[in-house]
């Protein structure tokens, strides 16, 4: 794809602590997208990462519903008093489905669509937002003194378009890591602040769109916002590099410190999510390869280690393990061969062996081990 020169720049650089983040975030998607996970577990975590994005993404600009009344408002239920608080979860829930649309169809990031989230963001409805017209301000809710003055309402397209470009650009490129490109678009965009309202849940979800698109999706299980609502302060000291005027050196200003924050933020997501797996996982594999074994002879269970260990087994080393007389296995073993739990390996009458079934294998293999995580 062919772009126009781009005159967006950021001034970053990526230090040995941001590499270590890096190498982490490699290594637990690699980890999270091995673990066997069931369709219903995945069901599941999907639900609880978009209720805890929403919660704490629209926590964060103030709003005060507790994680359960999101979960309620996602069941269609009202809270009551508390119209605007429903009005902003509603929409956002709206705002991150569209998102995870784009993000599912791996297409370039286009800036109509960064309008259209904004627009459900605000209104949770499908209306492309215009940027403002205007002025605005970031002002310190206590004392009122101006923490960060934007760039002119003029200025904003341009900017806007420079990211955009910058963003597909990189991406195409495959040169810097995905992250990296999601931080820096994620601290461009409150920059520029677009909007009069709504940046910065705008802002959270095209990063995630950029990296839930290109490779780090992990299937949708995941949520970045609550690192950010924790702690506040670090997230907006984060933000606030350089003046506190767009022109004014805040154009130019060294974004490492936000870049290699950003890292933390997914770091902290995928290894929560990677040890709430697991943990599900092992449950339900536990569940599931319980009702599997129900179905075996309890001595054909005991017999399970020695085929994992071995492959396949004589009549003899089966008694041995056992504990029992060759005799008795003399008249189990044909039964089970019969019944389909074991099959013959080798035919000859001196060295005859035995193996587990094809049948019984699949049963343990697709209960013991479910394999990647399934769309």
């Amino acid at each position: 794809m062919c772009y126009t020169a781009v005159v967006f720049k950021p001034n970053y650089r990526i230090s040995a602590k941001t590499i270590r983040k890096l190498l982490q975030i490699e290594e637990l998607k690699t980890a999270v997208e091995n673990l066997p996970i069931t369709p219903s577990l995945l069901k599941s975590l999907r639900k609880t990462a978009l209720l805890n994005s929403t919660h704490y993404s629209t926590q964060i600009e103030g709003n005060l519903l507790t994680l359960p009344e999101v979960a309620a408002v996602k069941a269609g239920k009202r809270i009551p008093e508390r119209d605007r608080d429903e009005s902003e979860v509603r929409n956002h829930f709206a705002a991150f489905a569209f998102m995870e649309k784009l993000a599912k169809a791996k297409q370039t990031i286009r800036e109509s669509d960064i309008k259209y989230i904004h627009g459900l963001v605000m209104t949770g409805k499908m209306k492309s937002s215009a940027y403002r017209a205007q002025q605005n301000v970031i002002r310190e809710s206590t004392s009122g003194r101006i923490v960060y003055l934007p760039p002119e309402s003029k200025d904003v397209a341009k900017l806007m378009h420079e990211l955009v470009q910058w963003i597909n650009l990189q991406l195409d490129d495959g040169d810097m890591p995905v992250p990296i490109i999601a931080a820096i678009a994620h601290y461009q965009f409150a920059t520029v602040h677009p909007y009069m309202d709504g940046n910065g849940r705008t802002a959270r979800l095209l990063a995630t769109l950029i990296l839930r698109g290109h490779g780090y999706g992990l299937k949708g299980i995941y949520s970045l916002d609550e690192h950010y609502a924790k702690d506040l302060r670090s997230y907006y000291r984060a933000l606030s590099v350089g003046t506190h005027n767009y022109y004014d050196g805040r154009a130019e200003a060294d974004v490492s410190q936000f870049v290699n924050y950003f890292c933390t933020g997914v770091e902290d997501a995928f290894r929560k999510v990677s040890l709430a797996a697991a943990r599900d996982a092992k449950e339900q594999v536990k569940t599931v390869s319980t009702s599997v074994l129900r179905d075996l002879d309890p001595r054909l269970r005991r017999l399970l280690p020695l085929f994992e260990s071995q492959g396949n087994a004589s009549v003899i080393d089966m008694a041995k393990h056992l504990k029992m007389r060759p005799r008795t296995l003399n008249d189990l073993v044909p039964k089970w061969v019969k019944e389909g739990f074991l099959e013959i390996q080798n035919p000859s009458r001196k060295a005859r062996s035995y193996r587990l079934s094809k049948a019984i294998l699949g049963k343990l293999w697709r209960s013991l081990r479910l394999g990647p995580i399934q769309e």
